[in-house]
């Protein structure tokens, strides 16, 4: 771990990996066997649990939590107190409760206080706008927002609108 910094108030799992240039700051929890990839900045309040794998280069602003059985790509965006569930039948008295996988392609962003409702996919390059929950897959290189979450438009790598014969 080179180049890492950690501030004394985070608390790291032994088992945890965090890659090179990566910055984790006041009161994070990162959990058994997470895997945080290199030049990541992991904001105030941040928890992320067992078995997470988050890719190089993402931002994970203050207040997110992501749960088991998410996956975040290489260069994703996640604003602050985002939300991810990993349980479709959420019940405090089930004991054999399903994680529910999601996935977080490459280059997405996620807007302050969206909720990703566990199962779903977003697409390389896809934007969820603040505030959205997200019930469904987002398609690569789509924009995204409302309760459910909805296709808005195409946009490209830098989120600009575009036609879709353009992507």
């Amino acid at each position: 771990m080179d180049n890492v910094y950690i501030h004394e108030t985070a608390h790291i799992s032994n088992s945890a990996k965090i890659g090179d240039g990566t910055k984790i700051w006041i009161n994070v929890q990162v959990r058994e066997e997470t895997k945080v990839g290199a030049q990541c900045i992991l904001g105030k309040d941040v928890y992320v649990a067992e078995f997470v794998t988050i890719g190089d280069r993402c931002k994970i602003q203050n207040g997110v939590s992501v749960f088991t059985g998410v996956t975040i790509e290489d260069d994703v965006f996640v604003g602050p107190d985002a939300t991810f569930t990993n349980d479709m039948v959420p019940r405090a008295f089930v004991t054999d409760w399903k994680i529910v996988p999601t996935v977080v392609r490459k280059g997405a962003s996620i807007g302050a206080n969206a909720t990703i409702v566990c199962g779903v996919t977003i697409g390389e390059y896809a934007m969820v706008a603040a505030g959205s929950v997200v019930t469904k897959d987002v398609e690569p290189y789509s924009l995204v927002m409302g309760n459910p979450a909805r296709h808005y438009r195409f946009i490209d790598k830098m989120g600009n609108k575009i036609e879709r014969s353009k992507v």
